[in-house]
């Protein structure tokens, strides 16, 4: 499957936003103003008119004009502190207007946003996830325990709140799939079928792909994960298995499997040096004129210096 298109109308913009010292200044001239009004009424208390030194006014009142604009200074005042609010380095704020996108804010310091626009701050500083053990098989269909590590950050925010309903969740869910589709590619061990012995024209095999290679298998994590995260808004910047391991109820039997194997790499690679040590060593004695062989004395010379190299190298081969 292709991983998701992008939606081109949904991609993060520039909101609106200016610098929350305005707001204050905003709040202090308000409350200036609706100061001077209640005092021209002459409804300031005594003892606070004498504490700031102001003249005496008489109670008069204020005029129907004078409460209005006592109480736009007011509504300034909450407007101003409604959406006066701090950007903090590595977050951001979304804003959206009856269900629709209008822009993030990445300022960072004291921040004016208007309150009638709804926000929520998502995080997009550099983060990073390791996986619990996943479920997983290989190519050869053997249960496998994977724990992946991702280094991942939110690129786009409209996309990651707007695209997805939970892009936290949604990259976990991506990475479990992901892997297991990854790591079903490869079997988990060669246990030495390819890589150890000649093939058939005399040369060495090619080494087998397995998961054992832990940097082809995090590329390809890596560029897989990341095409399948672009839709909502996700940077992946790496994605590494840190444990690739049996699964415990076949593991015994994979590690008996697996010294099997070495054993009979091993037992191959001794036999073929004794046999070149041998196949030399009768070739030097005929070729110098040392012995005279027929067939029955060379087959008997091979088998005894075969038997006597394989003991000398520390193991035991049957003669008959």
């Amino acid at each position: 499957m292709p991983p998701p298109r992008l939606e081109k109308d949904l991609f993060e913009r520039c909101g609106s936003a200016c610098s929350g010292w305005w707001a204050v200044l905003a709040v202090l001239l308000a409350a200036a103003g609706a100061g001077v009004l209640v005092w021209s009424g002459g409804l300031v208390p005594a003892r606070l008119t004498e504490l700031l030194h102001l003249p005496e006014r008489s109670a008069d009142g204020l005029a129907l004009w004078q409460w209005g604009a006592v109480g736009g200074c007011g509504a300034l005042a909450l407007l101003a502190l409604g959406g006066l609010t701090r950007g903090r380095v590595g977050s951001a704020w979304v804003l959206s207007l009856f269900g629709r996108y209008r822009g993030t804010v990445r300022r960072t310091g004291l921040v004016w946003i208007s309150p009638l626009m709804p926000r929520r701050r998502v995080d997009v500083r550099l983060r990073h996830w390791r996986s619990e053990p996943m479920a997983a098989v290989d190519a050869r269909g053997v249960e496998l325990r994977v724990v992946v590590f991702v280094v991942w950050r939110v690129t786009d925010t409209a996309r990651a709140l707007f695209a997805v309903d939970d892009h936290v969740a949604y990259l976990r869910e991506q990475v479990e799939a992901v892997t297991a589709r990854v790591l079903s590619q490869l079997p988990a061990d060669a246990f030495g079928d390819l890589g150890a012995d000649t093939d058939s024209f005399g040369g060495p095999h090619a080494a087998a792909e397995t998961l054992r290679d832990a940097e082809a298998v995090g590329e390809t994590l890596s560029r897989t994960l990341a095409a399948e995260c672009r839709a909502v808004g996700i940077e992946v910047f790496s994605a590494r298995p840190t444990r690739i391991e049996y699964a415990p109820e076949i593991a015994a039997a994979m590690q008996r499997r697996q010294i099997a194997a070495i054993d009979a790499q091993h037992r191959d690679s001794v036999i073929t040096s004794v046999l070149d040590a041998v196949d030399d060593t009768v070739s030097r004695l005929t070729q110098r004129g040392l012995v005279a062989l027929d067939d029955y004395e060379r087959k008997a010379l091979v088998k005894d210096l075969t038997v006597a190299f394989y003991t000398a190298r520390g193991n035991t081969v049957d003669t008959h």
